[in-house]
């Protein structure tokens, strides 16, 4: 393996829904909301993790790959290898190349190699941070939700969410290390991401959060991510 060359994938992310990405945060502050938000800890903006990208593009790449249910649900590992072969195999071997798997595999993890993806964290656009403090646009909105009694008609269980709400955009960088025969890996990378955009980023997508689209940079970039089809059979 020799490592010829470093390619990144640059653009902004704009949110086309509200997103929440969860801070942890085991405190309970008067007038607080239940769930707040990830905040950069120097200037209490919101910002996407890098982890939350490659994390929810790797399980995508996962559940399309139909290996989901060879692992009960719990990510791919290397020894995982030993029980497949063709295009199972095969895409295996692409994601575990991407993403990486434990180092406790051995021999199945050293043919693999090191892993090739690296995702930045996402801070704020300059360009939409500014137009927010011209325009005094808000960086969080506050959204309350209950569950409904189906016999009585009533709301029950209030829970208040913070969310970065629709509009905001986001600086990405995605870098793929190239080791020799691999370009196959970065339009595998590349319909990962288009699935993330198909699907949704963070929590509760299910109701409507976390709808995202991806702006590229580079016309090159822009036009592959188009063309890109991951279900030309129809899924």
């Amino acid at each position: 393996m020799q490592l010829i060359d470093i390619k990144e994938i640059k653009g902004k992310i704009i949110l086309k829904s509200g997103l929440h990405i969860g801070a942890g945060d085991t405190e309970m502050h008067i007038g607080g909301t239940d769930n707040p938000v990830i905040k950069h800890p120097h200037t209490q903006e919101p910002y996407i993790p890098g982890s939350s990208l490659k994390g929810k593009v790797r399980s995508l790449l996962e559940m399309k790959s139909g290996l989901m249910a060879k692992t009960n649900g719990r990510p791919v590992q290397a020894a995982l290898l030993k029980k497949l072969n063709g295009d199972e195999r095969e895409e295996c071997e692409k994601i575990l190349k991407l993403f990486g798997s434990s180092g406790a595999e051995g021999e199945e993890i050293a043919k693999i190699g090191p892993t090739r993806v690296s995702f930045s964290d996402c801070l704020l656009n300059d360009a939409w941070r500014k137009k927010a403090r011209e325009e005094r646009l808000s960086l969080f909105e506050v959204k309350s939700e209950n569950s409904i009694n189906r016999i009585l008609g009533t709301a029950e269980n209030p829970r208040f969410t913070e969310r970065v709400p629709a509009g905001v955009a986001f600086d990405f960088s995605v870098s793929l290390k190239m080791l020799g025969e691999e370009d196959d890996l970065f339009q595998y990378l590349m319909t990962g991401l288009k699935l993330l955009e198909m699907d949704a980023l963070g929590g509760s997508g299910s109701r409507g959060y976390g709808k995202i689209s991806f702006l590229f940079d580079g016309e090159e970039n822009k036009r592959k991510f188009v063309d890109i089809n991951p279900f030309p059979n129809g899924g």
